[in-house]
């Protein structure tokens, strides 16, 4: 281990009010920290519940660095488990997803396990007759991670057994997921189709501070977004042409720094945060033909228009996943090692709503979040130039100081210009509490 090994203070030293240390983005001993501290105790996306959709549907994934299986078990309940058999410890699936029937079978020695887990049988058992197998930790099963919560269809883990409450967790910052969801009449989402995978040379904090950094856009973009404005100025085109879809998304990305000022960062305890209070630029979309009009039936008109009125930008859920309400998109940021980071973006179809929102959807995640799109490859850029700059001797110390106010606390929601710095501090704050928790901390 290196000099922070499980050192408490050498960890929460790493940060200060207005900048980190570099060793947080590239030393490989504080990544493996994280992996046994923050991601054990806090509330982790796994999944979504469509995505387990009839008993006996899986869905294999990490959190963190430890592989779980999600599975929908008889009682039409989801469970997590950790994806090894109790016996030499064997992965229990490999595939992806799939369906496993009524039970779990090991590939190795065939010990075979319900879908909560539980043992169900062992080839010739005979064979462990007073051997004290029945005290044994083998014997109850696939362990389950510590505690499981499916809010309205997004399914969180911690693998801490005891710890934080999901609620306490997140308290109002659910407020995101609620507006993405009631954006269905039907208040229900699906995945649609696989996520796309995306792999980043960088740490995956990066990743995440990038969500509410705005004061990048139309800086790093300006080769892409700002091309795209370019070539359709210029593009002959009968008077009062609409703009294409593809042009009312990816537009928004060259936007003054007083519009993204303007548009406000909300900041929630425990590191959970969201661009765009006022605005954003999901703002101005075109109407979708009947949606509006099958909104207010579903939830009345004044409903209809608080849901739709709503356009947050990003909301980071704390540690590693974003979430977009207006355009219905999820991306995880999993952590590989202390310099690499695979990035799924996911999109969800709203149940009972016109074709055309998903096709929008689908639409952006393609431009923006693909490994062939025109926007990401300049994030990519930026995060990999930083990774390897970070190595440089000349400072130690990364600055995130925007708008800092001396003695600012992170224990109560607040809103702020849309160019502060507040959320990625905010981040560093619940990085440092959840990586330095005791268990007697968790359990209270």
């Amino acid at each position: 281990m290196s000099r922070h090994a499980n050192d408490r203070s050498a960890i929460a030293a790493l940060v200060r009010p207005t900048e980190v240390h570099r060793d947080i983005y590239i030393d490989e001993d504080v990544f493996q920290l994280e992996m046994k501290h923050l991601f054990a105790n806090c509330w982790v996306f796994v999944g979504h519940d469509s995505q387990t959709p009839n008993k006996g549907d899986y869905f294999t994934t990490e959190i963190g660095t430890q592989p779980v299986i999600m599975v929908r078990h008889s009682d039409d309940e989801i469970y997590v488990l950790h994806n090894r058999c109790p016996h030499k410890g064997t992965k229990i699936a490999i595939d992806r997803a799939g369906n496993t029937g009524k039970f779990f079978r090991c590939p190795y020695h065939a010990w075979s396990f319900k879908t909560n887990g539980c043992l169900l049988a062992i080839p010739l058992r005979k064979g462990y007759k007073d051997t004290g197998l029945e005290e044994s930790e083998s014997v109850k099963g696939m362990a389950p991670v510590g505690a499981v919560k499916n809010y309205r269809g997004f399914v969180f883990a911690r693998l801490a057994p005891e710890g934080v409450s999901f609620e306490d967790f997140f308290g109002s910052s659910l407020s995101s997921i609620d507006n993405m969801v009631d954006r269905s009449p039907a208040g229900r989402l699906e995945v649609a189709g696989p996520p796309l995978r995306y792999m980043h040379r960088c740490n995956w904090k990066m990743l995440v501070e990038n969500q509410t950094d705005t004061c990048h856009p139309m800086v790093a973009h300006e080769s892409s977004a700002g091309t795209a404005i370019k070539l359709w100025e210029e593009m002959e085109k009968p008077e009062g042409t609409k703009k294409p879809m593809a042009m009312e998304v990816i537009a928004p990305f060259m936007s003054s720094y007083e519009f993204f000022e303007n548009m406000g960062i909300r900041t929630w305890p425990n590191g959970h945060g969201h661009t765009g209070v006022h605005h954003s630029i999901h703002s101005d979309y075109s109407a979708i033909p009947g949606y509006f009009e099958q909104m207010c039936e579903a939830y009345g008109e004044d409903r209809a228009r608080e849901i739709l009125g709503e356009n947050r930008h990003n909301t980071v859920y704390f540690p590693n996943i974003m979430i977009k309400g207006p355009i219905q998109q999820l991306r995880l940021f999993k952590p590989i090692s202390a310099n690499k980071t695979l990035v799924e973006s996911y999109i969800y179809r709203l149940v009972d709503a016109p074709d055309m929102l998903l096709q929008r959807t689908a639409m952006y995640n393609r431009l923006i979040n693909a490994p062939t799109s025109m926007v990401g490859h300049d994030d990519l850029e930026m995060y990999e130039r930083a990774q390897e700059g970070l190595h440089s001797d000349g400072l130690e110390w990364v600055n995130v100081q925007r708008l800092y106010q001396p003695g600012e606390s992170f224990e109560q929601e607040a809103i702020e210009n849309g160019t502060t710095e507040r959320q990625m501090r905010n981040q560093f704050d619940a990085w440092t509490k959840y990586m330095t928790m005791t268990m007697d901390e968790a359990a209270r």
